[in-house]
């Protein structure tokens, strides 16, 4: 049975996406698979007011995940390191919220440390050895840029990973 994840990596000026298909057969589990389907980026620009910044992640992620079409979504939890950072993420991840909820889409949430933790078998892993997993799983021939984009990636996996 196929399946189509799709990875957010939240954030106010970058969001990442990353999309990947997963086909899953229960009598012969050799079988299973999994594809990337899409990645990339959703920007706002700090020049433009942060009304119309949510409103172009609102947009953007609409067009998104009606383009995908996901069976479910994977969002990696809120880190908290810079508060005036973390409010604007956390405005984003009510967009995502509420994008989701229009589409009636289930969601799973996981943290650095869970993404990590799937992907190398080590919470404490580094970004590159994270995304080095992306590439392997994936089989990638580079490294999904920008890194936001290599992270949704790496969440989408670990959903897959949880399934």
């Amino acid at each position: 049975m196929e399946q189509r994840i799709l990875g957010l990596d939240p954030g106010f000026a970058i969001l990442g996406f990353g999309a990947i298909t997963c086909n899953q057969n229960s009598t012969q589990p050799q079988e299973n698979s999994v594809k990337m389907l899409d990645f990339g980026v959703i920007r706002t620009s700090a020049d433009t007011e942060m009304g119309q910044r949510l409103c172009t992640l609102y947009d953007d992620l609409h067009t998104l995940v009606g383009d995908i079409r996901p069976n479910l979504v994977a969002i990696e939890k809120l880190f908290f390191y810079r508060m005036a950072n973390t409010i604007l993420v956390a405005q984003a991840r009510g967009v995502i919220m509420l994008v989701l909820a229009q589409h009636q889409l289930p969601y799973v949430e996981f943290t650095p440390a869970q993404i990590k933790q799937a992907l190398t078998g080590y919470g404490n892993a580094d970004k590159h050895e994270v995304q080095a997993a992306v590439g392997r799983e994936l089989d990638l021939d580079e490294i999904p840029r920008p890194d936001d984009a290599a992270d949704a990636l790496a969440v989408a996996l670990t959903a897959w990973y949880q399934l």
